[in-house]
């Protein structure tokens, strides 16, 4: 079948990136086929709540509540119409030769594709917190996902830390849903923040829309702290300990820690299918290279925060763009992008502000005890990793030597901070120490599920 009469086109991620992806691709008369691991469109940013949810959209997305609205309409009335093939509650789980690995509800199911287009989306950056291992500390998506799906809070009371716009995001939802938000610890400072005002300037009302947000924490909020550890008993935690910018030691009981430090593109798939990676300084990772319509080679293009951290309004743009280059690529008619671009630029602009102003804690990372555990997954310890460093001071040697990233998350949550703790070890610029590689099956998957029973 030949790619200019009926290509087969596979998009991964129905959030805004992939439903405008999607649409694209309908509008030139063609036939997507999205995958997605939500039991409905929106990504994380619009996620749906179960039927019966008595929220409304307002109140789950405030003033982005026409958005969601609008691409969830979208979305539902082009797989109703039958006009793209949506794949629910369903997982990539590797990739090869143009062919996708998916897990859904009946198993293992391979899916061939001739263009791929990647809109896997973003998690949590976390960075090791002494304790952050026990029972109770989530990351702050975790607790924004609780709150969005069922409408619960992760604990009676709540201290939340890191840095970033999320971080007073789901502090002000929290308290909005009236939980008991005792404390919100930004590693910023107050000038570092500053130092991010000319990117954030890209987009005043928004900038603004987050002074509003910490405004409504009031007191809960403090900048420039430094963490210290989480207390914990045998039922899990019992509070937090810090130091404000003054330098004053403050405990804050509390039964539940959310944490984050921005996002972390989500990587694995671009990996798998051959994606050339370079390490970006201002977000301090590792992303994949794409020209700006979001073309990676090989018949694979990549949109939304999985390769550009810019936000529901950039990944809905970066997702028509990725759509638009594919038609392009298969001779077929497609839009104008030119503005699209310009406003991608600006959204860029912003972006980086904001990894100005709320910047990654190499520091503290880097001064981590050895006794604190850096992988939770395979409970390795910064020790256990700084001693791997001496036989090696490559990633994935460090990783094979120690097991830090070999554990359920596949290096999700404890990368960046082994990364910072080999480079730190060996003495050598942070990009010089490489990534972990991307293996299969990229989650969790049962045998079971291979053999055909479930």
């Amino acid at each position: 079948m030949s790619e200019t009469s009926s290509p087969r086109i596979v998009i991964v991620g129905a959030g805004p990136a992939g439903i405008r992806a999607a649409a694209t691709l309908v509008e030139a008369g063609l036939h997507p086929v999205v995958i997605d691991e939500g039991h409905s469109a929106g990504g994380q940013i619009y996620r749906r709540p179960p039927i019966g949810f008595v929220r409304t959209p307002e109140q789950l997305y405030g003033p982005e509540a026409a958005k969601a609205r609008a691409l969830h309409a979208l979305f539902d009335r082009l797989a109703e119409e039958g006009r793209l093939t949506y794949c629910a509650r369903s997982s990539v789980i590797a990739a090869h030769e143009g062919r996708l690995h998916v897990l859904g509800e009946g198993g293992v199911q391979v899916i061939g594709y001739d263009r791929l287009i990647l809109a896997t989306g973003a998690s949590d950056r976390v960075a090791p917190v002494p304790g952050w291992q026990s029972a109770g500390v989530y990351s702050l998506g975790a607790a924004q996902i609780a709150l969005k799906a069922q409408g619960v809070a992760l604990g009676r009371r709540i201290v939340l830390i890191g840095s970033g716009p999320l971080l007073t995001l789901v502090g002000a939802q929290l308290l909005k849903a009236g939980a008991d938000v005792a404390a919100v610890l930004d590693t910023s400072f107050w000038r570092q923040q500053m130092r991010g005002l000319w990117g954030l300037s890209a987009r005043p009302i928004v900038a603004l829309r987050g002074l509003a947000l910490r405004a409504r924490l009031g007191g809960r909020y403090h900048a420039g702290v430094t963490l210290g550890r989480i207390e914990a008993d045998t039922s899990g935690v019992t509070a937090m300990r810090w130091r404000d910018a003054g330098g004053r030691e403050h405990l804050t009981p509390c039964d539940m820690v959310g944490m984050g430090w921005h996002l972390r593109a989500e990587t694995h798939l671009a990996d798998l299918t051959g994606c050339t990676f370079i390490y970006d300084e201002q977000w301090q990772q590792w992303l994949p290279k794409t020209d700006d319509m979001g073309r990676a080679g090989n018949g694979v293009y990549l949109a939304g925060d999985g390769v550009r951290l810019l936000g529901a309004d950039g990944a809905e743009i970066a997702g028509r763009l990725a759509a638009t280059a594919c038609l392009s690529d298969l001779g077929r008619p497609a839009p104008s992008v030119n503005a699209d671009l310009r406003k991608l630029a600006r959204l860029e602009r912003f972006a980086r502000g904001l990894a100005r102003a709320f910047p990654w804690p190499f520091e503290m990372v880097r001064a981590l005890p050895d006794e604190a555990i850096v992988c939770r997954c395979e409970n390795v310890s910064a020790g256990a990793i700084r001693e791997s460093v001496e036989r090696g001071g490559e990633a994935n040697r460090v990783k094979s030597l120690s097991r830090a990233g070999m554990g359920r998350c596949q290096g999700r949550y404890c990368q960046l901070a082994a990364a910072e703790l080999v480079a730190a070890q060996a003495g050598c610029a942070l990009h010089t120490v490489g990534r972990f590689r991307g293996q299969a099956p990229v989650r969790p998957a049962p045998i079971g599920a291979f053999l055909g029973e479930g």
